[in-house]
């Protein structure tokens, strides 16, 4: 005989389904959803508990426009290549450019917004939090999270932007001062300008509309999706894939081993 098991029984407060209806929460999906909530109403509500405000679906469609689209990325690259090897599996290559989404490129919302929780939680101490922060990447020779582009110079237009629309909505708060503090110290720090990018900004409209820092990525995520199905949809049109592959075949040069 088995023994009782003491763990909790698992449970979701997500979705749920009867014989004639489908339930996201307590919402109907068909009765209270289709045709009255956004997606990005949804979204929110699933992931947050609560529809979000005005202003915030405003932050929220805005940082989802920025990060759908960089270009040819790693991510937009791996996506094309991978379709181009299997045309038959779209998602195959939606999902190999979303692995791109990282600590590197895309993804770096996250550590900027854990850099300006420390700020804030410093308090009245904050610009002296800010001003060490920046010495220790700069003594590290390392670019701080949230800072400098190697095209947008001297200024990343999407952040002024994203920082711009907090302010139109009232949102603009303790974390988009702090990162206003941080880029002061970065520049002081480096004697010269750093522009605060793109990832910066979206890590300081999202931590002041309160999403941790912990699930900002799934925004970067979500909103790459997007912008991955449309390099898909320019691949059946006129691909590129083969053409990346001879281009890197062909300038890749071969240096034997010094054994």
């Amino acid at each position: 005989m088995n023994a009782p098991c003491d763990k909790p029984t698992p449970r979701t407060a997500l979705c749920r389904y009867t014989t004639h209806a489908v339930y996201y929460g307590n919402d109907d999906l068909v009765g209270d959803l289709l045709g009255n909530a956004s997606f990005v109403d949804v979204f929110m509500k699933q992931t947050f508990g609560k529809m979000p405000t005005d202003a915030q679906r405003r932050i929220v469609d805005a940082v989802l426009v920025v990060l759908m689209e960089h270009g040819m990325t790693p991510s937009a690259i791996a996506t094309r290549m991978i379709y181009a090897s299997s045309p038959e599996s779209l998602q195959a290559g939606v999902a190999a450019g979303l692995l791109a989404v990282a600590s590197r490129f895309v993804g770096t919302m996250e550590l900027a917004a854990a850099l300006l929780d420390r700020i804030v939680a410093a308090g009245e101490n904050g610009p002296a939090e800010a001003q060490q922060i920046a010495a220790d990447y700069r003594a590290r020779r390392e670019a701080v999270p949230g800072f400098g582009h190697h095209l947008h110079k001297p200024d990343d237009p999407r952040a002024g932007a994203l920082l711009q629309i907090a302010r139109e909505t009232g949102t603009f708060g303790a974390r988009c001062a702090a990162l206003e503090r941080l880029a002061a110290e970065v520049d002081a720090a480096t004697g010269r300008h750093i522009t605060i990018n793109a990832t910066g900004a979206v890590a300081a409209v999202l931590g002041d509309i309160g999403i941790p820092a912990r699930l900002m990525r799934g925004f970067a995520v979500l909103s790459r999706a997007a912008g991955l199905i449309a390099h898909i949809a320019e691949e059946q049109r006129d691909p590129s894939g083969r053409f990346i592959w001879d281009l890197v075949d062909r300038v890749m040069t071969f240096e034997p081993r010094a054994d």
